[in-house]
């Protein structure tokens, strides 16, 4: 080996034993092992930088917005509670979940997908009485399953397709070209999921569960006289069990119901009152059909798209102790209006207008996002924070979200568009349209992924381009003995082996010119191994820290490293055992 190839080697082993043993971020680690490389001089500068105009990864960042505009119009809410349903068992639950997921995530990027999904299943979970971790962690699994069926299903296939149609002469990938490897890995893998998962996945606790001690709130909701509630039972309306609230009673034009019976049924105009910890109360304000009491919302100045809620507690010097909230006139004074109250855990039954504010009572605001910045050093309040994900839904433009991620499909698979052209269409669509704000859509690009990947292409082209790859290369085809099926299931275990101890886009980008390396030292036909690489970066079941959904079940589910490693390895071993043996059928090694 030249000395640029020992270099490069040493620099990438280096990068793989910090990605494995430290807790660096993947973005840092991946960056300063690009940095050496070009400070070095063994990498140009152009070929190093080329994965910030990378294609695949300026796509991915547009469908991060694409994503984002189905949450915030709570799209995935509707899915959770008229797809997945009301299951009879923890196995037909995984089989509820599964399923659609895995659609889903085929033509939504699995990790914003996870991302919108986890606590809508975590609501599911506690509707129905079921272990959570018995949920996330096929939930996890099943997207990334599923993100095997088509090129934008996930980061992994859109970096290698980009990579093999800029280094190789093949041309790139169909939208669904790869689904005859990954539909079948799908299926098997959700049937592995949903016979053995309730077996197999423990029962944990998250750990937060055990020191939370949760304020309960007041809050009033409105059957809003258009609503599809109306002439529901409280049953039927899903109001009944809902997680971590309870209606509490009813006031039907001055007359109270208390301890409301499910058969009852909802009137336009009724007035009902939830008592609940904070999460229930966003998740009231998302249910369709119900609206804030108060109508003080309606009037503030911005538009409640670009709103969220805040949390605060009022101080014993506030202009506010002492006053109801309609006298207080808290809409005029600090442009918010007061969704809910909670006092020491005390039900407070009185209106929300009516309730005289104490020092310590915890008030949730409706406010655009400048409210935080401008009372937190302010002495009216004690404590001022702003709750994630906790933007007003806009249920007029569900259907918008799903029409933009549709017509992106269709210019795909119709019109022949490429999928950057595609996404970039759909994001600016979710922004225009309203589905999105441009701050919603700024704040929903997971930055850190990008730099990885882009660090990591840059890593690829430096063993591309210094022979270090070939070299190496050499190394399975000589396990192999020169057989090419020896050698493709060889370059898929050692892809998937990395990809469970680094992120699966590094493993990617590092472990394909090797594979095409490999490829060609046989010379036989690229496209088997291309499709090996890809499966095999994607399949990463065995490690929370292999794939970013993966990790970001981990601590929701109160996992164990160990957990992983008992679920996902069999999986990894059927999907190893499917793609390796399906590739070289669909695309001859001659």
């Amino acid at each position: 080996m030249t000395p640029d190839q020992i270099f490069t080697t040493g620099v990438v082993v280096l990068v793989f034993v910090m990605l494995v043993v430290t807790r660096v971020g993947p973005d840092l680690v991946l960056t300063a092992g690009l940095t050496v490389l070009l400070v070095s001089g063994v990498l140009p500068v152009q070929s190093g930088l080329a994965g910030l105009a990378n294609e695949g990864i300026v796509a991915i960042g547009a469908l991060y917005i694409v994503a984002a505009g189905i949450r915030e119009t709570v799209g995935i809410n509707w899915i959770a509670s008229f797809i997945l349903g009301r299951p009879r068992s923890p196995r037909m639950a995984v089989a509820r979940l599964t399923a659609p997921v895995a659609f889903m995530s085929a033509f939504l990027n699995n990790t914003p997908l996870v991302a919108m999904m986890i606590p809508a299943v975590n609501d599911w979970a506690r509707l129905h009485r079921l272990s959570v971790s018995r949920l996330l962690m096929p939930l996890s699994f099943a997207a990334i399953l599923g993100g095997t069926c088509t090129l934008i299903g996930t980061s992994t296939n859109l970096i290698v397709d980009d990579l093999m149609a800029t280094s190789t002469e093949l041309n790139r990938l169909g939208l669904f070209e790869i689904a005859w490897v990954g539909l079948p890995a799908t299926v098997v893998g959700c049937i592995y999921l949903i016979i053995f998962g309730p077996w197999l996945v423990p029962e944990r606790r998250p750990a937060r569960s055990e020191f939370e001690n949760p304020r309960e709130y007041s809050v009033e909701m409105l059957v809003d006289p258009e609503s599809p509630l109306v002439g529901k039972t409280i049953e039927k309306a899903g109001l009944r069990h809902l997680p971590g609230t309870f209606l509490a009673e009813i006031d039907r034009k001055g007359m109270i119901l208390p301890a409301v019976d499910p058969e009852v049924e909802l009137h336009a105009s009724d007035r009902l009152v939830f008592v609940g910890v904070v999460e229930s109360v966003i998740d009231l304000q998302k249910i369709r059909g119900l609206i804030p009491a108060t109508d003080e919302v309606f009037k503030l100045e911005s538009p409640r798209a670009t709103r969220c809620m805040i949390e605060v507690v009022v101080s014993n010097i506030g202009p506010v102790v002492g006053k109801t909230i309609r006298d207080a006139r808290f809409r005029s004074i600090y442009n918010a209006v007061v969704v809910a109250v909670a006092r020491n855990g005390q039900r407070i039954d009185k209106k929300i207008g009516d309730i005289v504010l104490q020092p310590g009572d915890t008030l949730l605001l409706e406010a655009h996002p400048s409210f935080v910045d401008e009372q937190r050093n302010r002495r009216d309040f004690l404590l001022v924070s702003r709750l994630e994900d906790s933007n007003p839904p806009q249920h007029d433009r569900a259907l918008v979200a799903f029409a933009i991620l549709l017509g992106m499909v269709l210019c795909k698979v119709v019109l022949g568009l490429s999928i950057l052209k595609a996404a970039l269409m759909a994001a600016g669509l979710m922004v225009i349209t309203g589905c999105c704000s441009p701050t919603t859509a700024r704040r929903s690009i997971d930055w850190q992924v990008l730099i990885a990947i882009a660090a990591a292409v840059g890593i690829g082209a430096a063993m591309d381009t210094t022979g270090a790859a070939k070299q190496i290369a050499a190394v399975p085809i000589w396990l192999a003995g020169g057989n090419p099926w020896l050698t493709l299931a060889v370059v898929y275990l050692v892809t998937m082996i990395a990809t469970e101890f680094i992120t699966n886009v590094a493993a990617a980008a590092l472990m394909f010119p090797l594979a095409m390396s490999a490829a060609a030292g046989l010379g036989v036909n690229q496209m088997p191994f291309v499709i090996t690489v890809m499966m095999a970066a994607s399949a990463s079941f065995s490690t929370p820290i292999g794939y970013q959904t993966n990790l970001m079940v981990y601590g929701p589910g109160g996992y164990r490293f160990t957990d992983y490693l008992r679920v996902g390895l069999p999986l990894g071993l059927l999907v190893w055992a499917i793609t390796v043996g399906l590739a070289p059928l669909v695309w001859p090694f001659k």
